[in-house]
């Protein structure tokens, strides 16, 4: 064996180490990320049930009452009327569409890191990849969910051939790895910024000086059913008497 030959193969074994160490780093970051993304998750998701159980039925009574004087003054059904808390059109709800187009922005992203044709150990690998994310792309700006799920499972037999060498298998490792820590946080990023979270974090400082910010609420659109019933009432007396 030439010295050259031993030469590289020592620099080559350095740099599989170096890899080693360096995902072996990466794997236990994204470990302890992925935990605290999913408790963040988890109380989200809570809140949004106690939310919902504690004021949104009184929102719901409110909304029914808008509709029906929507309809007697012949407008839209789809009476405007403003959430104390901002939350009802928005995260939880009326907003569905926008938790959808949400939902299918992550999966987009998500499908995008695992296919993406940087990802490639060669080239034939990466002209696979290129035409999956050209129906990636085209799945996504028809607003297709079902589709993308589909490919996502389609791609999923992309192995690593025999022919990869350890530094080109760690090389694409590592990469999975830094892909997925930043959509880890991207997706705490979003819910720590979401109205819903800030609400959570308002209805906890509440709760610590011994106030109810959620009966705060209830108490607001309370006061607003009560205003709409009266307009409601006035207005059937008002249609009787026509």
């Amino acid at each position: 064996m030439s010295a050259d030959l031993i030469i590289s193969n020592i620099a080559e074994q350095k740099e599989v180490e170096t890899k080693r160490a360096e995902l072996s780093e990466l794997e236990a970051t994204l470990a302890r990320r992925e935990s605290e993304l999913a408790s963040l998750q988890a109380a989200l998701r809570a809140f949004e049930g106690r939310y919902l159980k504690v004021v949104g039925r009184h929102y719901d009574e409110l909304v029914e009452i808008e509709r029906q004087i929507a309809e007697l003054q012949g407008l839209s059904p789809d009476a405007d009327v403003d959430d104390p808390a901002s939350l009802a059109d928005d995260e939880v709800g009326c907003g569905q569409n926008r938790l959808r187009s949400g939902k299918l922005r992550k999966l987009y992203r998500d499908v995008c890191r695992k296919f993406h044709p940087d990802l490639s150990a060669d080239e034939q690998e990466r002209e696979h990849r290129h035409r999956l994310m050209i129906e990636i792309n085209r799945a996504y700006e028809t607003g297709s969910e079902e589709r993308l799920r589909a490919l996502l499972e389609a791609g999923a037999n992309i192995e690593v051939t025999g022919s990869v060498t350890e530094l080109v298998l760690l090389t694409r490792l590592t990469a999975q790895a830094r892909e997925r820590l930043i959509a880890i946080e991207e997706e705490i990023a979003d819910i720590t910024a979401s109205e819903t979270w800030q609400l959570k974090l308002r209805a906890e400082n509440a709760e610590a000086v011994g106030a109810d910010l959620l009966a705060d609420l209830v108490a607001q659109v309370e006061r607003q059913i009560k205003k709409a019933c009266n307009r409601l009432e006035a207005l059937q007396s008002v249609m009787l008497t026509a």
